[in-house]
């Protein structure tokens, strides 16, 4: 007979995914909702208490503060099988019991742009919207965003689809040779910030993105500013395919398409300076994750440290704790730019987390320094399974340092971050991926792309 073997948190999981999913969850109580969680809280054999709670995540309290953070949970076979139910001595906050909605975002991948291409199913479309619209004139779509990015003379129809491709990227750290960054070469103003293999980008708000529209319909130009929200849309629909890009870009879309049928609609938020409100009160319920970045840049940095323990679960097979790890390279590009910022990160953190990167960035003989690199590599150790993996920790660890950037209000370093810069060279050298086959322009057009090496060389 085979060996059954307990694992809580597996177990907590398919229960409460049961229960969310049925009809009837929403309508129910918000006590009844709370008890259902209460009832499959766990406690691991350290005494850590974990509940599995909205956004189909996890939640640690601390021991601290006594407050419920979220926390990816441990991967060890040790805690996992040595976790068993207990109810705490008072309830959780309702923010934390699941909604329904919450349960069904697609958090798409965490792998950033480095690696696996993008496909020339999304790559060609977006190359035809850019030879359609670039040639609009300048006077009707002036340039009244990424002026640091695009040459003078260049429509904001183009820095329409580039921002809605910076803001629906999980992480905007793109190869030098990636198709999706390389047919802006034409445009730019300068070389875009990166080293000799990876344009390390910066984040787009969606203020900045929400702008360029704004701009024109306050101008009194609506045609130009619809047919920039067009074109925003037009672009999101085109990354849904891309998983890296999918949540975001179905958030954007579901809160800019109405415009099509309703072109009226942000009338009022114009006049009133709401845009940016109007906007987020039309994304779903189960994609406003998408929208914490722009919300909440505390939860935004919550959840991509989540991802990045996540990303290294393959270190537990060998070992070492996933979540001491991420909390060790936090600290790894925290020390490479500021030590005085984890001050800023603590309250952010559980407790067991914060000890760890303390201890990383304090003690210079601890293990988990460690996990640092050394001559800009990481140890042997860290090393992922293979290219998926290491795009996905590369992915993560540059969408977290990206996010205590913004939530610490420090300034992004142009030659990257040294984690993600570390796991660069265990991927570039492998070949891109092939292409799916030949996407044939539409017909009648002659297919001459500017060549643009010299915008590649930082």
């Amino acid at each position: 007979m085979a060996r059954v073997t307990w694992d809580g948190f597996s177990v907590v999981e398919q229960e409460m995914r049961a229960l969310v999913a049925d009809p009837r969850w929403p309508r129910l109580p918000i006590m009844v909702r709370t008890r259902s969680v209460v009832e499959r809280m766990l406690v691991t054999p350290d005494g850590s208490r974990w509940m599995y709670g909205a956004h189909a995540r996890w939640y640690r309290l601390d021991r601290v503060d006594a407050r419920w953070h979220l926390s990816a949970p441990p991967r060890l076979t040790s805690a996992r099988q040595g976790a068993v139910p207990a109810p705490p001595d008072r309830p959780p906050p309702q923010t934390l019991v699941p909604t329904g909605p919450d349960f069904i975002y697609d958090r798409g991948s965490t792998q950033a742009f480095v690696g696996p291409d993008v496909p020339r199913a999304v790559t060609e479309p977006v190359r035809g919207l850019l030879r359609t619209y670039k040639g609009l004139p300048r006077q009707d779509f002036p340039l009244t965003a990424f002026r640091d990015v695009f040459a003078s003379d260049v429509p904001s129809t183009v820095a329409a689809v580039w921002g809605t491709i910076m803001w629906c990227a999980y992480a905007p750290a793109f190869d030098g040779n990636e198709a999706l960054l390389s047919m802006f070469g034409e445009f730019l103003a300068r070389p875009l910030p990166g080293d000799d293999w990876v344009r390390w980008l910066p984040a787009v708000s969606l203020d900045t993105l929400i702008g360029l529209y704004t701009e024109r319909m306050r101008a009194g130009a609506a045609d130009a500013g619809l047919r920039l929200a067009g074109l925003m849309i037009e672009t999101a629909d085109v990354l849904r395919a891309d998983q890296r890009f999918r949540p975001r870009a179905e958030a954007l879309f579901a809160m800019a398409a109405p415009l099509r049928a309703q072109p009226w609609a942000d009338h009022h938020a114009i006049a009133g300076g709401a845009v940016r409100q109007a906007w987020l009160a039309r994304c779903p319920a189960h994609l406003s994750p998408a929208t914490l970045a722009d919300v909440s840049p505390g939860e935004h940095f919550r959840h991509v440290l989540y991802d990045l323990v996540e990303s290294l679960g393959y270190l537990a097979e060998r070992g070492a704790d996933p979540r001491a790890v991420a909390a060790s390279l936090l600290g790894a590009d925290l020390a490479a730019t500021s030590s005085d910022l984890v001050t800023l990160l603590y309250p952010w953190i559980d407790d067991e987390l914060r000890h760890a990167l303390y201890i990383a960035l304090a003690d210079s003989g601890h293990p988990l320094r460690g996990c640092w690199p050394v001559e800009g590599e990481l140890p042997h150790a860290m090393a992922a399974p293979d290219r998926a993996g290491a795009a996905a920790v590369l992915g993560a660890s540059y969408a977290t340092a990206l996010a205590w950037c913004r939530l610490t209000g420090s300034l992004r370093p142009s030659h990257g971050f040294p984690v993600s810069s570390a796991l660069v060279p265990t991927i570039i050298h492998e070949r891109d991926d092939p292409p799916t086959g030949p996407v044939p322009p539409p017909p009648g057009v002659n297919v001459v792309d500017t060549p643009s090496d010299w915008l590649y060389k930082a």
